[in-house]
C-alpha cells in the first residue's frame, strides 16, 4: 500500500467534477494509496465545495477515504513558527492547513504529499532538510 499526505486541493478536485485535476486524482487514488490529512485541510475542503459535494465528502472521510491525523493545542506553536518561517517575504504566506501537513510530515516521516500547491510544498522541508515527493 502506498502512503501519501493529501492536501485540500487534491480532495476537493476528487468532488468535484468540474475541476481540471479531477481525472488526474481520480485515476492517482485507484492505486490503493493509504491517505492521512489533517482537520485544517478537511475544513478547507468543506469551504471550498457545494453542499451536496461536501455531504459526498464527509461520507468518503467517515468511510474511511482518508485518515484525519489528531494533533493537540500543543502543536499550535509548531504550526505558528512553520507559518513564520515560511512567510517572511519575498515568499507568500503559509495558512494553516500547509502548516499542519508540514508538521504531519514531520510527525509521520512521510515525505509524499498529494497537492496541487506545487509552488509551496517545493520549498517546504522537513527539519533534516527533505523536500517532498509531489504526487
Amino acid at each position: 500500500m502506498n502512503l501519501a499526505l493529501i492536501d485540500t486541493g487534491p480532495m476537493v478536485a476528487l468532488f468535484d467534477t468540474n475541476e481540471l485535476a479531477n481525472k488526474h486524482y481520480t485515476t492517482l487514488l485507484s492505486q490503493n494509496w493509504r491517505l492521512t490529512t489533517t482537520w485544517p485541510c478537511v475544513v478547507e475542503v468543506c469551504h471550498f465545495l457545494g453542499a451536496n459535494a461536501v455531504q459526498r465528502y464527509l461520507r468518503w472521510v467517515s468511510e474511511g477515504g482518508v485518515i484525519v491525523y489528531p494533533f493537540d493545542v500543543s502543536n499550535l506553536p509548531e504550526f505558528a513558527e512553520l507559518m513564520t518561517r515560511y512567510t517572511a517575504p519575498p515568499r507568500t504566506e503559509m495558512d494553516l492547513a500547509d502548516a499542519s501537513l508540514v508538521w504531519l510530515a514531520q510527525d509521520t516521516n512521510t515525505i509524499r504529499v498529494m497537492t496541487m500547491d506545487v509552488r509551496d510544498f517545493s520549498r517546504y522541508r522537513l527539519p533534516d532538510g527533505r523536500s517532498f515527493d509531489i504526487l
